[in-house]
Parts: structure tokens; sequence; C-alpha cells
């Protein structure tokens, strides 16, 4: 079954022209991409686009991808990084900072608990405006390692980078997060259990 195979191989078989394969790592990387998409630049407009761009950049182009040097979901994520700054420094830098739709502000809690109700959504909007204040080679590490959980190892190929810098980058964007996140947990009680998951 094409479900059983591995990203590789069903790049190889989508480059040897096979639909069938494409919509199965379509399905299985889209979801993670849009993700990072959507809290790199806090627009889902961005995110749809991002999308779409990475995937026609696969069907073009994934006959330079080399899995000696990491990943296909790591260099999946480190094209959308690319697709991601262009859009922003072409056509959306007012869309920054603005708030996310309920449902993918939730998505930014790395852990789900029910039982924390209102603190937990407020905690969303505290952490996604936080993450998209971080300078941007702060949040992508935030994003890829924290809220993608990929390895330190794929975020390293993602971003063109030493694993030791990224686990410099991602202590001192924890340190940021961490203060910026404080005045939100003292103004509302029960926050500061969920943000230090977040910031830990």
């Amino acid at each position: 079954m094409l479900t059983d195979l591995t990203d590789e191989q069903l790049l190889r078989q989508t480059l040897a022209g096979d639909e069938d394969a494409f919509t199965v790592l379509y399905h299985r990387r889209q979801g993670p991409i849009f993700r990072f998409a959507l809290h790199m630049s806090g627009s889902a407009q961005i995110a749809e686009e991002v999308t779409q761009d990475v995937f026609m950049f696969l069907l073009q182009r994934g006959q330079g991808f080399d899995a000696e040097r990491g990943a296909l979901g790591a260099y999946l994520f480190g094209v959308a990084r690319n697709y991601v700054r262009r859009a922003l420094e072409r056509n959306y830098p007012e869309m920054m900072l603005s708030s996310p739709v309920e449902d993918e502000a939730a998505s930014l809690l790395v852990e789900n608990d029910p039982s924390e109700g209102i603190a937990r959504r407020q905690t969303s909007a505290a952490l996604w405006k936080a993450v998209l204040s971080l300078p941007e080679h702060y949040r992508e590490v935030v994003v890829l390692c924290d809220l993608q959980e990929q390895s330190y190892a794929d975020a390293a190929a993602a971003m063109g980078c030493a694993i030791g810098t990224i686990r410099s980058r991602l202590h001192r964007a924890h340190d940021m997060l961490s203060k910026k996140l404080q005045h939100s947990a003292a103004v509302a009680p029960g926050m500061a259990s969920v943000t230090a998951r977040c910031t830990s």
C-alpha cells in the first residue's frame, strides 16, 4: 500500500508520474506545512498559499531533494520557510501580529488539557501574540521544535544551520517567551502552569 511507503519513496514515485503517490504524500505533509506557515505568519491566507507553493515546488523541483542531508519533512519546512518570508515581504506585512481564528489559536498549545477551559484559551491568544512578536530566527525554532515537535537535527536541516545553533536559539527564545507571558499569567489566574509547559 502507498500509505506504508516512506516520504522519500513516495517522492520518488511522485517524480516518476504517480499521482496517487503524490496524493498520499500531500495528505501526510500538508497539515504540518500549513501549521508552520500559519504560526510563522499569523495569516491563514498566507498559510494556504505557502502550502500550495511548497507542493508545487516539490512537483517541479523535487529532484533536488537529497536524503543524505535530512528527512523530506525537514526539507519541506525549509522550502516553506522561504515562501513565508517572500509572502510577508511582498504582500502581507500588515497581517503580522493579527489574531488567529479561534481553532488555529488553540493549536498553538503543545498539550491539550480541557480542564483548563478559559485559561487555556487565554493562553492560546497570549502565546500566539508572544510567538509572533519574536524575532524571526527565534520564532522559527519555537515553531519547528515546540509547536511542530521537530527534532533538533530536523530543525537544523530545515534552517540550514548547526544543531548547536538551534539549541542556543531555542533557549534564548524560551527566555524571551517566558518574560512576554509573565504578565499574562499574572493577569489570568491559572495560566501560569500552561505557559510553563510551552516555555520549558
